[in-house]
């Protein structure tokens, strides 16, 4: 299943066979409680969930219009998983346990320039996930979540244009090249199946060791033309 505020790209996910879609919210709760009943009536049961949505932004804190930019951003980026679980959680009860997964982000664990909004609500995914993995371990629903480095998405073309910015930004991951969508999507699967079945609370980085390096100098440059 997939659930998404705009109908445009949920209209190419439901061209893939088995694909069910819902236009909706994830803000609210009510989103999230359709999304669990249409996955048991279209599927009988629920065994994973993927709490994938967010977007970035905000500005200057003093700028106009920064807090209610920041009520929003903490209202998809990280109420938006508090209701994914809470919704999710009976269904996966149901089916005697399975797997959530969110999106958090490296920016969740360090600061950004004029990116505190953001860097404060994935940053309170890393722990939402963290505490709600304990209340659920005895019922054998485990929660993780990855933090996702620079991957080339339409989110994130712009900064890969950009002659100096994508340029620098590249410059500082040790892997020296930014990840594909598949390479954060197939982390998400490893933590949602049974290969992951003693993880739980735990936030994994995929940022080509973005996180690893402290930042003060430079990790080595690859020599003539780069990775393979």
């Amino acid at each position: 299943m997939a659930v998404d505020l705009d109908p445009g790209g949920l209209a190419e996910l439901e061209k893939l066979d088995g694909v069910v879609t819902l236009v909706g919210d994830v803000a609210t709760a009510e989103t999230n409680e359709a999304f669990v009943r249409l996955a048991a009536e279209r599927f009988g049961r629920l065994d994973a969930v993927v709490l994938n949505a967010g977007f970035g932004g905000a500005g200057p804190l003093e700028s106009p219009g920064a807090i209610e930019r920041f009520d929003r951003i903490l209202a998809v980026n990280l109420r938006g998983v508090a209701l994914g679980v809470r919704a999710a959680a009976p269904a996966l009860r149901a089916a005697g346990g399975g797997a959530i997964v969110a999106t958090a982000s490296v920016s969740g664990l360090g600061g950004d320039p004029d990116t505190w909004a953001y860097n404060a609500a994935k940053a309170g995914v890393v722990n939402l996930v963290r505490a709600l993995a304990v209340d659920y371990a005895i019922e054998n629903i485990r929660i993780n979540a990855i933090a996702p480095g620079g991957t080339a998405t339409a989110l994130t073309a712009g900064v890969l244009a950009h002659p100096e910015l994508g340029a620098a930004v590249t410059r500082r991951i040790p892997q020296q090249r930014w990840a594909e969508p598949r390479e954060q999507a197939e982390v998400i699967w490893f933590l949602a199946s049974p290969a992951a079945s003693y993880v739980t609370g735990t936030t994994l980085p995929v940022d080509g060791g973005l996180t690893a390096n402290l930042g003060i100098l430079l990790p080595p440059a690859f020599p003539g033309d780069g990775p393979h």
